[in-house]
């Protein structure tokens, strides 16, 4: 059956679907960037409430996003959802440059952050479920590899277009350069074109056979199924499929996800999609002003800097994607949690005793090695199929909406926390709550490497 898959049409379609992923990475971090310009465009230096508000608007846009992916993936499946996740990052894309005013910047922020809200549930799920069993580990983390993609291409497309800031430059004197005036509008408007493809190729892909099947479509999901695998194996799929959603209703109520067999691998779902967010990543993406500046690198050495941990990022992910389906989920989930409490540990002792420079930058870069390798990727593989076909799209929604609140808290707290504690007592935090996060997985995460998404439901119940 494994020489009858259709590598060539998976792949393709993975590809595409997993260009919400690198939107989502694009968008997410590209305004980490454009942060010191646009801020003197719009006069929010002085006003920490303001800066919170430009840099977490979007996870609001992320937060109803992935609450409504639910509704949209249930109700008219995973294709169309990513179309309009297409459809608004490209609005965004052009919008949030496209205007002088604060209030229309934000605006589009929330925009993307709809898309981004919509692909991050929606993509990561599609490709769980076209996916052979002994490819979905490495397909499912192409998603995250987009999003690292998109990332880099960020942080690289900032550094291209910021012209250099000469040391010591006034706030002034930042405003009225191209930078301040025209630069970080560019650094948005750079998303249209892989936006626009994304919308194109999306029109191209087809409908998931396990939702085709749960709408009562055996036919399409019987065709699409034979695409993957050939008659055997679309044979065997669909008798899987139907033994797993045998005697479940077509609509998901809060009965049934409160139900006893549910419930379990349902809050294992929402503390493991929390867990990815308070592991502390985030903040060196969305704060690496801050971080690298207290370091002691000026602005153009940030610059430089974020493109060598997004690098670091990218080589990682792929050194995880070699992984997953060999060391398999669990392991590597473990040995994220563990390497990241004590690189967060080193890392506030070095702000503590006040190390500069190459310190940091080697803590940090190794934080984001290991975040890369493991919770990073395998987090979206384990969410994308430790669901039941029956409830994945609600549920998945759920877990979605639960790491967009988290990554909002984490993104709003960190200026706070950082204000209160210092650097040093922040990433302790941090360094705690990735050692409890070591011995939750430790107890609760079963290993699903290997098995079909009927399979790990089997074992489930």
């Amino acid at each position: 059956m494994k020489n009858d898959l259709n590598r060539t049409f998976i792949v393709g379609i993975t590809l595409i679907s997993a260009m919400g992923g690198l939107l989502f990475g694009y968008d997410f971090v590209v305004i980490g960037g454009a942060k010191p310009f646009y801020e003197r465009f719009f006069d929010l230096t002085n006003s920490p409430q303001l800066q919170g508000w430009a840099m977490g608007s979007a996870l609001i846009g992320c937060l109803f996003g992935a609450l409504i992916s639910g509704y949209l993936t249930d109700r008219f499946g995973r294709k169309l959802p990513l179309i309009l996740s297409a459809a608004l990052f490209t609005v965004a894309a052009i919008g949030t440059g496209a205007f002088n005013s604060f209030s229309l910047f934000i605006s589009f922020r929330l925009v993307g952050g709809l898309g981004i809200g919509l692909a991050s549930a929606v993509s990561p799920m599609y490709i769980a479920e076209i996916s052979p069993a002994s490819l979905r580990g490495r397909l499912v983390s192409i998603n995250q590899l987009t999003i690292v993609v998109g990332i880099l291409a960020a942080q690289i497309v900032n550094y291209l277009i910021a012209e250099k800031v000469p040391s010591g430059a006034s706030d002034q004197l930042i405003l009225h350069s191209w930078n301040g005036q025209t630069g970080w509008r560019w650094m948005f408007w750079a998303g249209t074109f892989p936006a626009l493809t994304f919308l194109l190729l999306s029109f191209f892909i087809p409908e998931s056979p396990r939702f085709l099947a749960k709408a009562g479509n055996w036919s399409g999901a019987a065709a699409i199924l034979q695409r993957i695998g050939g008659e055997k194996y679309a044979a065997d799929a669909q008798k899987e499929i139907a033994e797993t959603l045998q005697g479940h209703q077509s609509r998901v109520d809060w009965k049934t996800l409160s139900s006893s067999k549910v419930r379990p691998i349902l809050i294992l779902g929402v503390i493991l999609a929390i867990f990815q967010q308070w592991c502390g990543i985030n903040v060196i993406f969305n704060y690496a002003e801050e971080i690298f500046t207290s370091a002691g690198y000026s602005v153009n050495d940030m610059l430089f800097n974020i493109v060598i941990t997004g690098s670091v990022n990218l080589i990682f992910t792929l050194v995880a994607m070699r992984m997953v389906d060999s060391w398999g989920r669990r392991k590597l989930m473990l040995l994220g949690s563990f390497g990241l409490a004590i690189a967060y540990f080193l890392l506030g002792a070095s702000y503590f005793f006040e190390l500069k420079g190459v310190a940091i930058l080697v803590l940090v870069m190794v934080s984001i090695a290991t975040f890369a390798m493991t919770l990073g990727p395998i987090t979206w593989v384990v969410l994308s199929e430790i669901f039941p076909n029956s409830i994945r799209g609600t549920a998945m929604a759920l877990a979605t909406t639960s790491l967009w609140i988290a990554c909002f808290i984490l993104t709003y707290t960190f200026p706070i926390l950082n204000k209160m504690f210092h650097a040093s007592g922040t990433f302790w935090l941090y360094a705690l709550i990735c050692f409890s996060g070591f011995w939750y997985i430790l107890k609760t995460l079963p290993e699903t490497k290997g098995k079909s998404l009927e399979e790990i439901e089997k074992s489930n119940n």
